[in-house]
């Protein structure tokens, strides 16, 4: 009887756990130049004489020339040029004579930060900025009567404890420069849409993303490098019409990893209809007698026909000759990566066509009939999967999904899944295996 235990459907629903990598590049250029852009000008201002520190001194403080980066590892060095004005108070006495007031003078300096980059679970980029050193470039200078005031300590405390202002800016424009909440879920977003991978096939890729993944920012050749890795399980649909989405699900928190996995599965699916493969095999059988016991019997296969039994295919074949009559086998359908064909292994008769043949034609056992009948029932479909990977592969060399996002693929190995059987169809499943980049081009300069 034919019984089965999977549906057409069921089979294009096959899931294959995989991963996408979406890679991220930030020239450190780039950042220098944003950065630039924002912090320009007056950066701090202190009007007042009288403060806790009653440091008796009003100061200004601006960015005389481009800051410079330069990035290691996940540390940014920046180094900061400035320009500083200083109204100091003084009081004098040359010569037993008392003298106050204020002078005003200009200095610079050259600040270098250090900042920490890190990122929180909320996608939200991190730093963590301090000043690592600075040296003069002009020293502070108030002249009095022809007396010079020495008030570089006094500039020097004003320094540091206003670093602070000056490294809580950096941190805010680095997290506002390297902005990737939007752009990673618009790559998230996009793992969800399906994607036609070969039109003359109706075959699409849809990916049910899970998790996400991402290493650490880390700086190298002067750009800013990590690799996200959208985590999820592939299905190869076969469909006249897009595949409907179901609901997205938002944006996880993120997981730093030291290495996202790069392996990504495709099901390349072949399929022969048990009418084909009945109309092949009977085309093999056609015109020929088996010989049995040094001729004493014949027989000849008239007729093939195939259906499935959950896991087994079943073979009924007319005979005429020296027994007529239909007789029926049973096999496991596998694909042999080596040939590329459908076989059979395992093929014997029925239990009721053994009893039979037992009863009546004992020497149809003794023939090995069945083991003929074995090395005879192999099916190409190599050609299709071939096909099918060839077509794939170059849809994945350089898909445009929308203007600015980009699939990059490679499929290498072919793995044998298994073979299925279902009301209509035989379908011999394979895993091409290879890497798949989501290269969104938000992502590489942000």
């Amino acid at each position: 009887m034919e019984e089965y235990k999977y549906s057409d459907k069921e089979i294009q629903n096959e899931k294959h756990l995989s991963a996408v990598n979406v890679p991220v590049e930030i020239p450190i250029s780039e950042l220098e130049n944003q950065i630039n852009a924002k912090i320009k000008g007056l950066i701090y201002e202190d009007n007042s004489y009288e403060d806790d520190d009653n440091d008796n001194l009003k100061a200004k403080v601006w960015k005389i020339s481009p800051i410079k980066v330069v990035a290691i590892d996940s540390s940014f060095l920046f180094e900061v040029p400035l320009k500083i004005w200083v109204s100091a108070g003084y009081k004098i006495s040359p010569l037993g004579i008392t003298m106050s007031g204020y002078r005003d003078t200009e200095f610079s300096i050259r600040i270098r930060l250090i900042s920490k980059i890190g990122l929180a679970s909320n996608w939200q980029v991190k730093s963590e900025t301090y000043v690592d050193s600075y040296d003069w470039i002009t020293d502070p200078n108030v002249k009095v009567a022809g007396f010079n005031i020495p008030i570089k300590s006094m500039a020097s405390r004003l320094l540091n404890k206003n670093f602070e202002k000056i490294t809580k800016a950096i941190d805010e424009q680095v997290a506002s420069n390297i902005e990737l909440k939007k752009s990673v879920e618009l790559a998230w977003q996009l793992a969800h849409q399906p994607v036609m991978l070969a039109k003359e096939f109706d075959t699409w890729l849809v990916i049910k993303p899970t998790a996400i993944v991402m290493t650490p920012l880390l700086a190298k050749n002067n750009v800013l490098r990590s690799v996200i890795g959208i985590k999820g399980y592939t299905q190869t649909i076969t469909s006249a019409t897009k595949p409907v989405i179901s609901s997205m699900p938002k944006l996880p928190d993120l997981q730093i990893v030291n290495k996202v996995p790069e392996d990504f599965k495709i099901g390349l699916i072949s399929l022969v209809s048990y009418e084909e493969a009945a109309r092949l095999a009977t085309a093999k059988f056609s015109g020929e007698k088996f010989s049995f016991l040094g001729g004493k019997y014949n027989v000849e296969v008239t007729s093939v026909e195939m259906y499935g039994q959950n896991e087994k295919l079943i073979i009924k074949a007319g005979l005429k000759g020296s027994i007529s009559g239909n007789i029926y086998l049973k096999g496991i359908p596998y694909y042999d990566p080596v040939s590329q064909k459908l076989s059979l292994k395992g093929l014997d008769y029925d239990l009721d066509t053994k009893n039979t043949i037992v009863k009546t034609a004992g020497w149809l056992l003794q023939g090995q009939f069945s083991r003929m009948m074995e090395n005879r029932m192999v099916f190409p479909v190599g050609e299709q999967i071939n096909d099918a990977k060839k077509t794939i592969q170059k849809a994945l060399s350089n898909f445009k999904v929308i203007d600015g996002v980009l699939v990059k693929g490679t499929l290498t190995d072919i793995v044998p899944d298994k073979v299925y059987l279902t009301p209509k169809h035989i379908y011999s499943v394979v895993f091409a295996q290879g890497n798949v980049n989501l290269r969104v081009d938000g992502l590489k300069s942000l």
